[in-house]
């Protein structure tokens, strides 16, 4: 998969820190701000939509042990990040949330996991487009690959689904501004940041796991992400590759001699930049000729589905991770998942 790359600017709007929350007047009552904000353990089985367990993910997304898609319904997502946090702190690693993982969660922050936000005129008069075509042919036709809509924008900005920012915003238009909604408030403090912003030596990709753990140099775990790796058809490589090169909001360009199933198309097609972009908003070029780590338009199917060959996070894992490394980085693709976190591997 070559790629090209155009690097735009991204802008994003700075959240005010943490306001009262905003009720809607339909939110379910075990879903308020003060209920998931204030919840305390409980032992599964959980509803659907669970206070604990969306608690859990926000408190895991600032401490860098991403569970995907905020949604507040356990997944394997989410236990995979349970997994990760519990082997990093002596804890039972079994996926399963417990009272002492929920304890020591708890003690990494102490901001409300729930805040609210207010809709600017920036959220709806950015550059939307009205609909995303499933085709590469069609998408080529098209100057950006932008979001759908304000909602879309905003919950992939919180890390949520749109369908726990609907549920817990029954009430909302999303069309004007001063608009007050109930977030994930997944904004790390300038403090948490400071202390956990170590040099990142070490990209392991878990093949086994689904999974991409970025390392510093004493062998400490800085981050956690769940990912789609590879599939039947073009499968990830193994070995120990370097991070070529970062670029945001990349062209991307697909080459008809890939033969990707489902594409038609018999010439070389360029899809603009976007957030929709097949490869969303980065692509962390790797060594291993076209492979790279990059971000997707279907977060909510990372992990659950598979890619062509490459490494796929969600848009804001993406980003984040490629914060933490740079050129020359060491990225290392593992086959078989051991006790330690994901380290050895098949010759």
């Amino acid at each position: 998969m070559k790629l090209g790359f155009v690097l735009l600017a991204l802008a994003c709007s700075i959240v005010s820190p943490y306001p009262a929350a905003a009720e809607g007047s339909r939110t379910p009552a075990h879903l308020s701000t003060a209920s998931v904000n204030q919840a305390t353990f409980s032992p599964p089985p959980y509803s659907k939509t669970s206070p604990v367990v969306l608690k859990a993910q926000v408190l895991l997304d600032r401490a860098r042990f991403s569970p995907g898609v905020i949604d507040g319904r356990e997944g394997d997502n989410f236990k995979k990040a349970l997994t990760a946090f519990q082997s990093q702190n002596g804890l039972s690693g079994n996926g399963e949330l417990d009272q002492a993982t929920f304890d020591r969660l708890s003690a990494t922050s102490s901001a409300p996991v729930l805040t609210e936000y207010e809709i600017t005129s920036a959220d709806l008069d950015a550059d939307y487009v009205k609909s995303i075509p499933k085709s590469l042919e069609q998408m080529a036709r098209m100057a950006r690959l932008s979001y759908t809509g304000p909602r879309e924008a905003i919950a992939e900005r919180f890390h949520m689904s749109e369908e726990l920012l609907k549920e817990l915003n029954p009430d909302a238009s999303f069309d004007h501004p001063g608009e007050g909604l109930v977030i994930a408030n997944v904004h790390r403090e300038k403090t948490d940041r400071k202390a956990t912003r170590r040099k990142v030596t070490e990209v392991v990709v878990d093949k086994e796991e689904h999974a991409v753990r970025a390392y510093d140099s004493d062998g400490m775990l800085e981050a956690f992400y769940p990912a789609s790796i590879g599939s039947e058809e073009k499968p990830a490589p193994s070995g120990t590759f370097r991070v070529k090169r970062i670029a945001r909001n990349p062209t991307y360009h697909y080459n008809p001699k890939f033969g990707f199933k489902g594409v038609e198309a018999q010439h070389k097609l360029t899809i603009q930049p976007g957030p929709n972009n097949p490869v969303g908003l980065v692509w962390i070029d790797l060594t291993a000729p076209s492979y790279g780590i990059h971000g997707t338009p279907d977060p909510e199917n990372i992990g659950k589905t598979e890619s062509h060959g490459c490494i796929r996070l969600t848009n804001w894992d993406a980003l984040a991770l490629a914060a933490l490394v740079r050129k020359g980085t060491k990225v290392e693709f593992v086959d078989e998942t051991n006790a330690s976190g994901g380290r050895e591997q098949t010759p």
